[in-house]
């Protein structure tokens, strides 16, 4: 079997192997493939091994011997699964591998917000404390977690996480599922309530039609002025310009991102440069053992389509 890895620079800086791979057939790597490179380098492959790349129908189409696509990544939008099986060709992705880093980066942005430490470091190291005249600062105010209230979108298993980890810092927890759901300290409930009665709101949803700018301008008037939106999940799900004004008209109090709707980043996106909005490069999955999963479980995934019995399909 042909096997391409047609990003290997996206799941791997050289400081994790993807040598799991090495013994299910012949491996060819490249380190990115640009869109009008995919179907010459897949042609004669049965297997690819993709994380962002566009496998349409066109590309489909142009690769008659693909059996397997195997992605390095829990989505698989940028896949025309229809097509894929209209062809005959397994489609599989690697659910729940970064289900404990992601959480840990939403609390990390929800700590950022209400304790402020960044602000406070730079603060005694610009000789801030040195000269304060009192042994305790109080200009840069933080606040309290517990008793404060978090809005979740979605119940997989990254909200679900989210959702215990605040439960521990008991905090009150509602929470918008489109499949009815129960659990302890958790209170289900419609996604107006979510936006509206919320103190850090969070997305962990996938992107689809009706996920699309599911956070626009009217979910964004109905937030608290002290709200903190966070979206770990993907960028689609928000339109940009709504959150842009919300943020700089103060309708809403700080954003922290880890996707956005074009990645990497361009010049022109409408939240470059918001004071009160940080926003990581999509690096919430990014830890190494949390890659090294990954690689892993695509790895298995493989050799348990190569041994006819596939796993984590998803067509």
């Amino acid at each position: 079997m042909k096997i391409a890895l047609l990003e290997e620079k996206t799941v791997s800086s050289g400081d994790i192997s993807t040598s799991e791979f090495d013994s299910l057939g012949e491996v060819v790597r490249y380190p990115l493939t640009p869109q009008e490179l995919v179907t010459k380098r897949a042609a004669d492959c049965e297997a690819v091994i993709i994380n962002k790349t566009l496998f349409t129908r066109e590309v489909i189409e142009q690769c008659p011997r693909l059996r397997y696509i195997g992605l390095c990544a829990t989505g698989y939008n940028n896949v025309d699964t229809e097509a894929a099986r209209e062809h005959g060709i397994t489609v599989a992705n690697v659910p729940a591998y970064s289900t404990d880093a992601v959480a840990e980066q939403v609390f990390s942005y929800i700590l950022y917000f209400a304790k402020r430490i960044h602000e406070q470091a730079s603060f005694t190291a610009d000789g801030g404390w040195i000269r304060s005249d009192t042994f305790s600062y109080l200009g840069i105010p933080s606040f309290e977690l517990a008793g404060r209230t978090l809005g979740i979108v979605g119940y997989g298993s990254i909200g679900s996480k989210v959702a215990r980890i605040a439960r521990g810092f008991d905090m009150k927890v509602l929470c918008c599922t489109r499949t009815p759901k129960k659990a302890e300290g958790v209170v289900f409930t419609d996604m107006d309530t979510v936006f509206s009665q919320s103190d850090f709101i969070t997305l962990h949803c996938p992107l689809t039609p009706q996920t699309e700018h599911l956070a626009n301008e009217r979910m964004f008037s109905l937030c608290k002025k002290s709200a903190v939106f966070i979206n770990t999940s993907r960028g689609g799900a928000v339109d940009e310009y709504a959150l842009a004004d919300a943020l700089k008209s103060g309708r809403i109090a700080g954003a922290a991102l880890d996707v956005i709707s074009s990645e990497p980043m361009k010049a022109d996106n409408p939240l470059y440069g918001i004071d009160n909005c940080i926003i990581t490069p999509h690096t919430g999955w990014a830890p190494r053992e949390t890659r090294e999963r990954l690689i892993k479980t695509a790895a298995d995934n493989l050799r348990q389509f190569i041994a006819g019995t596939p796993v984590n399909t998803v067509c």
